[in-house]
This record gives C-alpha cells, sequence and structure tokens, in this order.
C-alpha cells in the first residue's frame, strides 16, 4: 500500500512538473514549430520533433519547449526586423499620402504662376507695345522672383515689389512723356514723389498685401507637407532597443516555442507592448496634432475669397490696372511732377508716335472655376484629420496586423506565460506612461535624443504654419517667443505684419538686386531649410535637460 501511494505521488508530481496550463502529460509533437521555422528560412537541422525541457530559454518560458537556444535567438532576431518592417512600411504608407499633396499642391502653385505669366505674354505686346518690348526682363524677372519666393529662397517680396513698380514707373513716365529728355537725376525725384503722387493707384499696396498673403499660405503648406513626411521618415528608422526585441518576440514567436501555434496574443498584452516599444513615438502625438491642425487652418486659406488662385492668375490684370490708372490720370500725374522736380527740357531727338494703349484687359482669357482647388483641399483636410492620431493609434494597428485575439475569446490567448486571460492594466501613451509597464522595462528619463530633434522641427514648422495663417512671414519676425503664446498674431494689421525694412532711398537702379545678392546682402525671408535661430536650440536643451530630469 505504501508503495503505491509512493507511486500514485511521484505520477502527481511529474504530471504537474509536464503540465503547460494547456493539459495533457504526453510530450507534444514540434510539427507546427517546424514548419514556421522554416519558412522563416531556418534549417531544421538540431529542431526537436517533440517538447523538451525549457531550462536554456533566456526569453520564452521555462516550461517544456519545441525551442533550442538557436531557434529562440533566431526567432527574437526574425521579430525585430518583421516589427521594423511594419513600422518602415506603415511609415511608408503616410510618406505615400504626404509625398501625393506635396505633388499635387506644388504643382499646381507653380502652374497658377505660369499661367499668369503666360497671359501676361501673350496680352501685353498687342496692350502696350514699346513699354513691354523694351522692358519685357523686367515683367519676367517679376515673376521669376514670386517663384523664388515660393520656394523658399531668399527673396524679400516687399523689396521685390517695390523695385518693380518704381521701374514701372520711370519707363512709362518716359513713355508717356517721349518729347522730353528725362535725366537719371529727374528719375531720383520722381521717385521720391511716388508715395505721393499714387501713379498706379491702390494696386500695388492690395497686390504686396494679398500676394505676400497668398504666397505664405502656400509655401508653408508645402512646407508643412514636406515637415510632416520628412518627420515620419526618420522617425521609421529610430532602430528598436533589446528590450523592445525581446518583448516582441515574447510575443509573437514565444507562443510557437510553447506549442500553442494556432492560439493568437491577447489584445492587451500586445497593446502594453507595443505602448512600451512605441512610447517614444507616441511622445510626437501633441506637436503632432498641432501641425495637423495648423494645416488645416492654413488649407482654409485657400477657400478664402481672396485665395491664392484668385490673387495669382490675376496678376498680369493687376498690372494692367495699374498702368492704365497711370495712362488716364497722365496729365495731373505729369503736372504734380513739374511742380515738384521741374521742368523738362525738350529733347532733341526725333521723337516717335505715342506707343502706349489706353486699353483694359478683358475676357483674354477664360477664368478658373476653382474647383481644382476646391478639390485639392477638400481631399488634403480628409486626409490630414485621418492621420492627426497616427501616433497613439500604431501600437494598436500594429496588433491589429498581428491579428491578437478578440476581446470574446480574451481567456483563451496568449498572455506571455500560457494560454489565458490576461490580466495587467493597458499602459496610457507616451513615455512617462510606461514606468509600470509589464511587459517592456523602459528607462523613462532617457527619451530617444532623435525623436525629441523630431518634435523640435514640427514645433518649428508649426509656428511658420501659425504665422502664414495670420499673413506673416516668419522668418521677418522675432524668433525668441516663436513658442511663447499661441501664434495668434496679437492685433497685427494687415499692413504693418513683418519687419519693415528701411530704405534710405526709393530710387532703385537695374541692377540693385544682382549686386545685392553677389554681395551676400540678400535679406533672410523664408528659407528653405528649416533651421532652428539660437532661441529654439536653447529652447530644445531646455526641453531635454526637463525630460532627464523628471
Amino acid at each position: 500500500m505504501a508503495v503505491s501511494e509512493g507511486l500514485w505521488v511521484l505520477w502527481l508530481l511529474l504530471a504537474s512538473a509536464r503540465s503547460d496550463g494547456t493539459g495533457g502529460g504526453k510530450a507534444r509533437s514540434c510539427a507546427e514549430v517546424r514548419l514556421v521555422y522554416s519558412a522563416a528560412g531556418f534549417s531544421l537541422t538540431g529542431v526537436p520533433q517533440a517538447e523538451i525541457s525549457g531550462e536554456h530559454l533566456r526569453i520564452c518560458p521555462q516550461g517544456y519547449t519545441c525551442c533550442t537556444s538557436e531557434m529562440e535567438e533566431n526567432f527574437a532576431n526574425s521579430s525585430k526586423s518583421e516589427f521594423e518592417a511594419k513600422l518602415k512600411e506603415a511609415s511608408q504608407s503616410m510618406q505615400g499620402i504626404f509625398a501625393s499633396q506635396h505633388k499635387n499642391f506644388d504643382g499646381y502653385f507653380q502652374d497658377l504662376l505660369n499661367k499668369s505669366e503666360t497671359s501676361l505674354h501673350n496680352s501685353f505686346p498687342e496692350l502696350y507695345g514699346d513699354l513691354y518690348s523694351q522692358h519685357g526682363k523686367e515683367f519676367r524677372e517679376l515673376y521669376l522672383e514670386l517663384r523664388q519666393y515660393y520656394q523658399g529662397l531668399s527673396v524679400n517680396l516687399e523689396e521685390v515689389l517695390h523695385d518693380f513698380w518704381m521701374h514701372l514707373l520711370e519707363r512709362l513716365f518716359k513713355i508717356l512723356n517721349p518729347q522730353y529728355a528725362i535725366t537719371d537725376e529727374y528719375l531720383d525725384c520722381l521717385a521720391k514723389l511716388s508715395e505721393q503722387l499714387k501713379p498706379f493707384g491702390e494696386v500695388p499696396r492690395d497686390l504686396k498685401l494679398k500676394a505676400t498673403k497668398a504666397l505664405i499660405a502656400a509655401r508653408s503648406f508645402v512646407q508643412g507637407l514636406g515637415v510632416g513626411s520628412e518627420v515620419v521618415k526618420r522617425v521609421s528608422q529610430v532602430s528598436l532597443n533589446q528590450e523592445c526585441t525581446r518583448a516582441i518576440m515574447k510575443l509573437v514567436y514565444c507562443p510557437h516555442c510553447r506549442g500553442l501555434a494556432n492560439v493568437k496574443p491577447c489584445l492587451n498584452y500586445c497593446r502594453n507592448v507595443m505602448k512600451g516599444c512605441l512610447a517614444n513615438q507616441a511622445d510626437l502625438d501633441t506637436e503632432w496634432r498641432n501641425l495637423i491642425d495648423s494645416m488645416l487652418l492654413v488649407a482654409d486659406k485657400f477657400e478664402a475669397p481672396s485665395n491664392i488662385e484668385t490673387v495669382m492668375s490675376t496678376i498680369h490684370e493687376r498690372i494692367s490696372d495699374a498702368i492704365s490708372t497711370m495712362q488716364e490720370n497722365k496729365k495731373v500725374i505729369t503736372n504734380k511732377v513739374f511742380q515738384n522736380c521741374g521742368n523738362l527740357k525738350a529733347s532733341t531727338e526725333v521723337v516717335a508716335g505715342e506707343e502706349t494703349r489706353r486699353r483694359r484687359m478683358s475676357n483674354l482669357e477664360e477664368k478658373t472655376t476653382g474647383q481644382a482647388l476646391e478639390k485639392l483641399v477638400a481631399n488634403a483636410k480628409s486626409n490630414l484629420k485621418d492621420i492627426k492620431d497616427y501616433w497613439v493609434v500604431l501600437p494598436n494597428m500594429l496588433c491589429n496586423e498581428k491579428v491578437t485575439a478578440a476581446s470574446t475569446n480574451e481567456h483563451k490567448c496568449w498572455n506571455g506565460m500560457s494560454q489565458g486571460r490576461y490580466l495587467p492594466e493597458l499602459m496610457g501613451d507616451g513615455l512617462a506612461s510606461q514606468i509600470n509597464n509589464p511587459e517592456v522595462d523602459i528607462d523613462i528619463t532617457k527619451p530617444d535624443m532623435a525623436i525629441r530633434q523630431q518634435i523640435m522641427q514640427l514645433k518649428i514648422m508649426t509656428n511658420r504654419l501659425r504665422n502664414a495663417y495670420n499673413g506673416n512671414d516668419v522668418d521677418y519676425q522675432d524668433t525668441s517667443d516663436d513658442f511663447s503664446g499661441s501664434g495668434s498674431g496679437g492685433g497685427c494689421l494687415d499692413d504693418m505684419c513683418g519687419r519693415k525694412l528701411e530704405k534710405s532711398t526709393v530710387k532703385k537702379q537695374s541692377d540693385t538686386r544682382t549686386v545685392a545678392k553677389k554681395a551676400g546682402q540678400g535679406v533672410p525671408g523664408a528659407s528653405g531649410a528649416f533651421q532652428p535661430s539660437f532661441y529654439l536650440l536653447l529652447l530644445f536643451l531646455l526641453l531635454t535637460v526637463t525630460s532627464f530630469t523628471t
């Protein structure tokens, strides 16, 4: 009897030691694991046919297992590469959205300028004769500067437009008064009277305000698309650390090693692993949302009455209106100039008949309906809204792609140790929320610096967009208070926003801009490179120190 009782106890101990929570004392076949392992490209040499003792395992639970140490290591490497591939796949999809929008908007804005310039070159020769034929270069340079400003080059748009109108005033005054010999000194006097005379009416001021606002909005929006794409790209290149490699291996392949190849991971278990491994990425969420919100606000500008389509497509018409205004007020303007600058002597040259035309442009081309821009804006808004919460939904998205167990099967899923319910609570989003993550050991005092740099890039671009929404060029602002407020622009008036450059003289020679550029004196406006100022770098360092200390 005692012997029988001893054998019974021994059998129970063996059965208990053999049990893995799924029942059965018979050693299970490793056929399914062998298929998975072979499909991953590994040799089946040394792979067990049936379960073996698992004391050698470093990541998976050390019960009976179908995995050797080599298999565990190979599975870990596979899980790392597969996870990083999933992240890149998701990022490529995001980059594709940004790239498509960037291409569409940039192409559309460039096309607006091209069509406007073409309309000018097609209509002005007939309308204005010598004024265009002798000075067509001035019109071409204007559009060249507008393109460069839109593209983010160092162009001071206010100065460009000022120079254009001054040159046009000089040329037109000469053509309207061909019987007089007009010296450079006399033209200097004429230029100084320009603000008082207003020879072109309100067109120069109106065009400056509307063109500047329209181009700033267009440029910042396209830049925002570029920054969004670049941030996603750089973040996707952040490598997986060792702790996350272990956690993902345990999530994905340890069930196979445990002989539970058909058991799916518990949903919250997967979420906790992903939230831990993507904690730094989730910290992008706040600034990412700010960027998207700011881009949506700027997109609203494209639907306003004075949007970029209206402004750009009518530049040539506004110039024509300005010329016609001066032609119609020729006598009044000439008399005022004579009163202030003195009478002119008659020219000794043979004067040809006046070549100027007094016809306004009308129905030179069909007006665009705006439907193309409306469609672009509607599509962009929809896409931007869809990706607004990208960084916080990414863990759940990856878990769904892993086909985790549904909520109704939570008691039959892989919980990291066996088949059963996952009990730990679900972690929050972001690095600070991972202090008690049961699945991934994370040092919350050491944020990923590469991702922190991208957070700073988002802040900078958001600031540009907020300024653009208010009609301000951020490069003319004091960047020391870039992030001190909401970016509302205060009570800035339309014609007072931005830094006004003092002009010692309003007379500009035709080669002023060329000389300035050669001398390296270009005004720092709208640079295409998103380089943070000294103050932004200082803010970045302070944020970093704060992250470490908290």
